[in-house]
């Protein structure tokens, strides 16, 4: 919709984004999603170390300035991104006990799965473990994990046995995704 007001039009454009060039800018919280998107397939892909914000920046067509405004650093970036992937884990493991609440901790189980989670996300977290030598990144890596144990526990209502287990057969369908081990051993994975 157009309204003519004094010698200027004004257009309704969709509420945070603004019109330039033609085109639709999108909202600094919009830029960020699509960072961190483009963020997971970097990392997951070269690592903290190997990661280039420079070509992440390019995929997303920003600048590489703009990333480290909305960042800080490409560290915390990193931390975003991980932080990003254990709360797609914890809401795939929340939406599961809900489905199933007779036997939460399976249905948890079945949703960590390469069809229900994506490979990347997947690799993301094995990047996070890897780069633990940087204590910041194993502090905030580790207390990610450890509060995706305590809600296991919880919502679950399993002992530290069970989700010992539940922890161990997760890591195992995380290297199945990067390595593909299952169909290497010949079996149906998860």
């Amino acid at each position: 919709m157009t309204t003519l007001v004094s010698k200027y039009t004004l257009t309704n454009v969709k509420q945070g984004a603004r019109k330039r060039g033609g085109r639709l800018r999108k909202t600094a919280e919009e830029r960020r999603e699509e960072i961190l998107e483009a963020a997971i397939s970097e990392f997951s892909a070269r690592g903290l170390r190997g990661g280039s914000v420079e070509e992440l920046a390019a995929r997303v067509g920003v600048s590489q300035p703009y990333v480290y405004r909305l960042f800080g650093t490409k560290k915390e970036l990193f931390l975003a991104t991980t932080g990003r992937v254990c709360d797609r884990v914890q809401e795939a493991f929340r939406q599961a006990a809900e489905a199933d609440s007779e036997n939460v901790l399976r249905a948890m189980g079945r949703s960590y799965d390469a069809s229900l989670l994506r490979r990347e996300d997947m690799l993301m977290l094995l990047q996070g473990f890897a780069a633990a030598d940087d204590p910041e990144v194993r502090e905030a890596v580790g207390e990610r994990y450890a509060g995706l144990w305590r809600f296991v526990q919880d919502t679950s209502g399993a002992s530290d046995e069970e989700v010992w287990h539940f922890f161990a057969s997760g890591m195992l369908l995380t290297i199945d995704a990067a390595i593909g081990l299952m169909p290497r051993l010949g079996k149906a994975g998860g």
